[in-house]
């Protein structure tokens, strides 16, 4: 049988949510439920047109409400909430800056090597996390393989970790790849190898 007739040729295209106040300053969203600014919205909008002429056979959200919105500003109002799409609960990290944890922490600290401890949440590891991830592409992979394809609307801690985890890094290999708000990816297959076939595309950059 031919490579060409093996290949798979699914595809999962992740899309970072829009701009809050808090992804604006810095802070860490995670289970914290804020609306989109103005400009989250309009972006949202702009990347629905990179995805207006693709046709996909499943389309999941985050249940969070600013991924649920940007969703719907792209043209997706229909998308099917998943759990497994939230953000990373950071705990007792919740609506810090990286620098005011490091202040606080007194030494340094990475969300890819130490994961967040628990706080009004629980909090979750980099283990967690990379479990939280599997899981979803347990389900996902197979639908690829038989070459459908996958739109999720996520965040970035979560996009990024996923994104480690498909090509076998677990979640801290998400450290490697910086993702804007509103931003298009996709990942997919070259020779049935997991790869990244496009990262961080924003129309009107």
């Amino acid at each position: 049988m031919s490579t060409a007739s093996t290949e798979p040729r699914g595809t999962m295209v992740l899309v970072r949510h829009g701009e809050t106040e808090w992804s604006k300053s810095g802070r860490h969203t995670g289970l914290t439920d804020i609306p989109l600014t103005e400009t989250g919205v309009y972006k949202s909008e702009l990347a629905g047109t990179l995805l207006a002429t693709r046709r996909f056979d499943r389309v999941l959200t985050s249940p969070l409400r600013r991924a649920v919105d940007t969703a719907r500003y792209a043209g997706f109002p229909d998308a099917e909430p998943d759990e497994r799409l939230h953000e990373w609960d950071y705990g007792a990290y919740e609506g810090l800056t990286t620098p005011e944890i490091i202040a606080q922490l007194g030494h340094p600290w990475s969300i890819w090597d130490d994961g967040a401890p628990a706080g009004e949440t629980p909090g979750e590891s980099v283990a967690q996390v990379t479990a939280r991830a599997e899981s979803l592409l347990g389900d996902i992979r197979p639908r690829l393989e038989r070459g459908e394809h996958v739109l999720m609307f996520s965040h970035a801690h979560f996009i990024r970790a996923l994104t480690g985890t498909w090509l076998g890094l677990t979640a801290s290999g998400g450290r490697y790849f910086w993702l804007g708000t509103s931003a298009v990816n996709e990942l997919g297959f070259e020779h049935a190898r997991p790869v990244v076939l496009q990262w961080n595309h924003v129309r009107g950059r």
